[in-house]
């Protein structure tokens, strides 16, 4: 099923103008709300003509710096109905909230972690959001666009630029 068909039924079922093609962002994605991806996820899940049964990756953006917004984007994929999607979901710096999908795609519980960890969203109803990558004590979100890397931690040296990396 092509993308057209996919937003048909989403928006048979939650309304006309429920979801659309956000081309801004790119010609496969939807850009949604907080609110409306708590409505769509358990249905992109269950409903058989489009059984989302594989949640592949969930990203965080900063938007930027001038930008009052945080972003989580969710790709998708039918193993059944080899159909994919892409999710947009923007959020607010200031709250930034998402409602958790790690009770609909058991995966997700690691990658909404991550996305927490370096840019402090938070992923409501998720059963264990704590840091995954870095100490509990760390202060900040080190992919947020105006975080500031500290110079030590707990007395050791954080080097920002590693040397021979490249």
């Amino acid at each position: 099923m092509d993308l057209a068909g996919i937003i048909g039924i989403i928006n048979a079922k939650f309304g006309e103008d429920f979801v659309s093609i956000d081309e801004e962002v790119s010609t496969d994605t939807v850009r949604l709300t907080p609110e409306q991806w708590g409505q769509l996820a358990p249905f992109l899940r269950e409903t058989p003509e489009l059984f989302f049964d594989a949640m592949m990756c969930i990203t965080g953006i900063d938007e930027g710096v001038e930008s009052e917004n945080l972003a989580v984007v969710y790709n998708l994929h039918s193993m059944k109905h080899n159909h994919k999607l892409e999710i947009y979901v923007s959020t607010p710096k200031s709250v930034p909230k998402v409602p958790s999908v790690e009770q609909i795609w058991r995966i997700a519980d690691w990658f909404e972690r991550e996305v927490f960890d370096m840019y402090g969203i938070e992923f409501d109803g998720h059963r264990d959001l704590r840091r995954i990558l870095l100490p509990s004590d760390w202060e900040g979100f080190p992919l947020r666009k105006d975080y500031e890397f500290p110079e030590t931690w707990h007395g050791i040296v954080v080097d920002k630029m590693k040397e021979g990396w490249e």
